[in-house]
């Protein structure tokens, strides 16, 4: 049994692979017509928690399973590290559930049942939530009733019945949680790597005994090492004497040697009868032969001629194998949105050579053939790799996960809106290749990683990140999202703006990336509805509560992304009391107390005056109203920044101002509330009424805290 601060978990077995399986735990409702049925076996909400522990949540072995019989039921799973916070989920339905008893389905592709692979790699914190988005009661068919379920599932575990569905089925849940593990992956030396580990021998911290190799393994919010014997041996790599025990290669049950087989500690060596020549190696060795001439003639004739039945079989089966693979590369083509892509692109004025089509071969080399050691990150869209191409530029290559229409036309969204954007400020777009299995994206590769790491990495410490280089990137980033808005071909919004999304070139400019979930606006719309898509912490309430996009959900979000600049905090924290977790929510507050100087970042107060300070602050809270008409235009925002950048390299101008704002911090609050309290409050003079804030810190609470 394992223990952390919330919850014990039941260990099944560890194998010295690195792998450790734990009996599973169910989010899951029943339902009968017109009700909810409870149980004290049954949660709509689990939690696996696993800091403080070396353990995360496998990937790879895992996958999502969601069960369910409800018109629009929705199941979520939320992994939390101390970064981020991102949610993931599939949709589970049966319109007559009537009908699903005489079905004998048990594929799991959204007819009553959902899977999901597991977005991130390294995960700690796994949230898993079932609930109906829709009243249950008036839906149901009155002499059915049914149960729906969410959990994780080691991969080919679990395999799905009709008759999961129906009933107060406790018998479908407990054998789910005897039978059906959940993986996790195990670590030793935690925050040590193997060399530092090695280097710390004196102190035997190093874990790894005699003839064994060490391997870095990428624990999420740590990392640590797993310890494995070396070809020739076997034994625990953990445990004195180690891997010490010499594998007889010969004695197998393949004998790696056509004829003599010598067993050596630790390997093995082959040789030939005497009278013969050769290795006698089966693994690319020459074979045994007889020393004699007649016998070499005859073997040099016969090879001569098998040669050249090879050649002749060989030209034959290349041919037919290249007419294959080019037939298969027009399949992929096909099959990855090459006719979405030439359609979309055509209507907006650009063509299939307006960027470069690499080929498959190209990116291979590129990447050497895609190894684990290339990753630059991993995410819902898909894994990055770091490429170098043939002529020596550096580039960053991205992998989709295409499994369904949907992240097809998500890809093909956002190949046509970067073949349209022109700008410094704008990750640009080499090219793509669309002959392979998955589609691949090539971007130009940005060195100096996120600007969320820059924020975070050294907080309360003295860095590069001045006020002058915090007005700059901030200037940057905005004019880059005012061209989206308003200088494109078409109007696109980002969706997803966040710093984890500005990346950082060798000069520190800032480079808007990721626009998997951003949408083409048509100009005669101002609004557009979609699915919820976005971070927890940036994401726009009126949004989230609407499904309403407009130009104004990024504004929001780069509200947040400026308070986050100002106050070096994340956009989420649990180091926060409870209602100031929200990053927004924690600013507001702050302003609205007369408390901005006390949360913004040490070196900010020393290097900038506090006019600067409060005018960066009220542009932020302008960003953060809750009614998006309210807030500014990108280009507003923008203009501001850039005035700001303009006086910060000019400090002697409009000093007359100085005076107004040691005046306005001495006040008790920066947002002056009217007597009337009935008055609803001016974006225009910066007023923040407290009906206003209210209704914000409300729809924040709500959004982050799903029934």
């Amino acid at each position: 049994m394992l223990s952390n601060f919330t919850h014990s978990l039941e260990i099944i077995d560890i194998s010295l692979t690195g792998q450790m399986r734990i009996r599973n735990r169910l989010a899951t409702k029943c339902y009968q017509p017109r009700q909810v049925i409870v149980q004290s076996i049954m949660s709509n909400d689990v939690i696996i928690y696993l800091d403080n522990l070396p353990l995360v949540v496998s990937d790879t072995a895992n996958k999502f399973i969601g069960i369910g019989c409800v018109d629009d039921l929705t199941m979520i799973i939320a992994e939390s590290t101390p970064i981020l916070v991102h949610m993931s989920g599939c949709g589970a339905t049966c319109n007559t559930p009537e009908n699903m008893h005489k079905q004998n389905d048990t594929s799991c592709m959204g007819n009553g049942c959902c899977q999901l692979e597991i977005p991130n790699k390294g995960l700690k914190h796994v949230r898993i939530i079932t609930e109906s988005l829709i009243d249950v009661g008036n839906t149901t068919n009155n002499n059915v009733s049914y149960c729906s379920a969410a959990f994780l599932a080691e991969v080919n575990e679990f395999t799905f019945s009709v008759a999961d569905l129906f009933g107060n089925n406790a018998g479908f849940i407990k054998r789910t949680i005897d039978n059906v593990p959940v993986v996790l992956d195990w670590y030793v030396g935690v925050n040590e790597t193997c060399r530092e580990a090695q280097q710390n021998r004196s102190r035997s911290s190093y874990a790894c005994m005699e003839n064994t190799d060490c391997t870095d393994v990428y624990g999420g919010t740590d990392f640590g090492y797993r310890c494995s014997c070396r070809t020739g041996y076997q034994g625990n790599p953990y445990l004195s004497p180690g891997c010490t025990t010499d594998i007889n290669e010969c004695e197998g049950p393949i004998n790696p040697c056509t004829h003599i087989c010598k067993n050596t500690i630790g390997n093995y060596t082959c040789s030939c009868p005497k009278g013969y020549s050769g290795t006698g190696r089966k693994d690319g060795g020459t074979p045994c032969f007889k020393n004699k001439s007649n016998t070499l003639k005859l073997g040099l004739g016969i090879g001569l001629g098998l040669a050249f039945l090879m050649f002749i079989f060989g030209s034959v089966n290349l041919f037919f194998r290249r007419r294959k693979l080019m037939k298969k590369r027009e399949k992929f083509f096909e099959q990855n949105g090459g006719v979405l892509l030439s359609q979309q692109l055509h209507p907006n004025g650009g063509t299939m050579d307006s960027s470069k089509i690499f080929s498959i071969e190209e990116l291979q080399k590129a990447t050497n053939n895609y190894h684990e050691d290339r990753i630059l990150g991993k995410g819902g869209y898909g894994t990055v790799y770091k490429g170098i191409l043939k002529d020596g530029r550096e580039v960053a290559i991205k992998k989709s996960r295409v499994t369904d229409r949907t992240q097809v036309e998500q890809f093909i969204n956002e190949v046509v809106i970067l073949t349209q954007i022109n700008h410094r400020n704008v990750v640009k777009l080499l090219g793509c290749c669309l002959e392979t299995e998955v589609p691949l994206l090539v971007y130009e590769f940005i060195s100096n990683g996120t600007l969320f790491e820059h924020i975070h990495r050294n907080k309360g410490v003295t860095s590069w990140l001045t006020w002058a280089n915090c007005i700059k990137l901030a200037a940057e980033a905005a004019d880059a999202l005012s061209y989206l808005h308003s200088a494109a071909s078409i109007p696109i919004i980002h969706r997803d703006v966040k710093s984890s999304n500005i990346l950082l070139d060798e000069n520190y400019t800032a480079k808007i990336s990721d626009f998997g979930a951003s949408r083409l606006v048509p100009i005669d719309q101002t609004q557009v509805t979609t699915l919820v898509q976005g971070t927890l912490g940036y994401l726009d309430p009126e949004y989230f509560q609407t499904s309403q996009l407009t130009e104004k959900s990024d504004v929001y979000s780069f509200g947040v992304l400026l308070a986050e600049l100002l106050t070096r905090e994340k956009p989420l924290s649990i180091e926060r009391k409870m209602e100031e977790r929200n990053l927004a929510i924690y600013f507001i507050l702050s302003v609205k107390e007369g408390r901005l100087m006390e949360i913004l970042d040490p070196q900010l107060v020393r290097e900038a005056n506090e006019e600067q300070l409060i005018t960066m602050a009220n542009l932020a809270m302008k960003c953060l109203y809750v009614v998006g008409e309210d807030r500014p235009t990108m280009k507003e925002v923008a203009l501001e920044l850039e005035g700001l950048r303009s006086q910060n390299r000019h400090p002697w101008a409009d000093q007359s101002h100085q005076d107004e704002t040691s005046n306005l911090t001495n006040q008790n609050d920066l947002y002056p509330m009217p007597s009337n309290a009935n008055y609803n409050g001016n974006p225009s003079t910066g007023e923040f009424t407290t009906g206003q804030y209210t209704m914000q810190i409300d729809m924040i609470n709500e959004m982050n805290h799903p029934r």
